[in-house]
């Protein structure tokens, strides 16, 4: 038995009857808000916040596992978009090359992008390079770890402790393609002709150390050489680091991708209003630590920090991407950003939301001169039209800027 229960983003809770095995699950895991019904006994309130995607919750000792598929509010090709952008501004989702086909829902479309793009970084054939291998031999290969050689082999003159550079395909590149294919083809909901092709893309990195669940990814760069990988390899550490969690507590199998809306907008903003800014001295940097006392005891982190050529705080901004709410825009996000401004000594600060109930709002403080703006993005329209919205925000934060 494999019931599917299908909510969207944000949406109003619904009622379901569920195990209560499977509901402490889904709460424990924090994939959604999830509270036993007090009228209903055996049915559970479900309501999706700003996490999106698949997951599969298995019940020990029985056939049956629960799907729950949470739908974002976002087109799927505009969430493409979005990710995208942020882990490579001027990559190939700009130049229109990393397409979802057909696929309206998230993971079939993830799956198949994902396939694509490594099918395309694999086409002239194994990325290889040189890795560090250390060995016992009976020949003498590269160097010999004559620390190692006296401790393991007490004089012994074979086999020998030796190290060399080894000219392989067995690299942390492949093993990041396969570690992501690899987590595909054991998420529910995949489709069958995107599990095929994906199995077609693990039999070509058959030779490829398997990553063992648990360890730390394999550390990449980018270089001239492994420029065809680049696209393949932005996308396999974001199925990797959205994974949802396999296990939980009372023996409970949870198996699934999950975007956090949150981070995704967030990440989108700050990258593009870094690219915006971009030029003339300007730097900016995400997620800067600053402090709001002089004893430097209360962090702050704003999400967007822009500095000028002297190195002095010119702008600040924080993305927030909320539910629309029938009375607007939260207070606590106007009292957060009065602190970051009067901390970095400025006379503006921006908040820029997912598509409220309000285009545009300022509110200037009393007594403090500071004016705080409250942008406005519209997710549903073109990519085109979403960063002349974020030029036009870049522009608002440095009057004098050409965008």
């Amino acid at each position: 038995m494999t019931p599917v229960v299908e909510i969207v983003e944000h949406a109003p809770a619904v009622s379901l009857a569920l195990p209560d095995t499977v509901g402490r699950a889904l709460a424990a895991g924090g994939i959604l808000d999830a509270v036993p019904d007090p009228y209903a006994p055996g049915r559970w309130s479900l309501r999706a916040g700003s996490k999106v995607g698949s997951v599969a919750v298995g019940v020990p000792g029985t056939d049956e596992t629960f799907t729950v598929r949470i739908r974002p509010k976002t087109p799927v090709a505009r969430l493409f978009f979005l990710l995208g952008y942020s882990l490579d501004p001027k990559g190939a989702w700009q130049e229109g090359e990393v397409e979802v086909a057909e696929h309206r829902d998230l993971l079939p479309a993830l799956a198949h992008t994902v396939e694509r793009q490594v099918d395309r970084a694999l086409g002239q054939g194994l990325l290889q390079g040189y890795r560090v291998t250390e060995e016992s031999a009976l020949v003498v290969r590269g160097r010999i770890r004559e620390a190692e050689q006296i401790r393991r082999r007490f004089g012994a003159t074979l086999p020998v402790e030796v190290t060399y550079d080894e000219f392989t395909a067995d690299i942390a590149e492949n093993r990041l393609l396969r570690a992501a294919v690899e987590r595909l083809l054991r998420l529910p909901g995949v489709p069958r002709d995107v599990r095929r092709r994906l199995l077609h893309q693990r039999g070509r990195l058959a030779d490829v150390t398997t990553v063992v669940r648990g360890q730390p990814l394999p550390d990449w760069r980018p270089t001239r050489l492994n420029a065809r990988y680049h696209t393949a390899l932005r996308l396999a550490r974001v199925v990797l680091e959205n994974a949802s969690a396999e296990h939980a507590p009372g023996g409970l199998r949870i198996d699934g991708f999950l975007f956090d809306m949150n981070k995704l907008f967030e990440d989108f903003v700050t990258v593009a209003l870094g690219e915006a800014l971009r030029g003339a001295g300007r730097t900016s940097r995400l997620q800067d630590v600053h402090h709001l006392d002089e004893a430097a005891a209360v962090r702050m982190r704003p999400d967007f920090v822009l500095y000028g050529a002297d190195g002095a705080p010119a702008a600040v901004a924080d993305a927030k991407y909320k539910a629309e709410k029938r009375v607007g825009f939260p207070e606590t996000d106007l009292y957060q950003m009065l602190a970051y401004c009067t901390a970095l000594g400025l006379r503006e600060g921006h908040l820029v939301y997912a598509k409220g109930n309000a285009p545009h709002a300022a509110h200037r403080v009393r007594h403090a001169g500071i004016l705080i703006h409250q942008h406005a993005l519209d997710l549903d329209q073109q990519p085109a039209g979403l960063l002349a919205d974020i030029a036009s925000v870049a522009r608002q934060m440095v009057p004098d800027l050409r965008v």
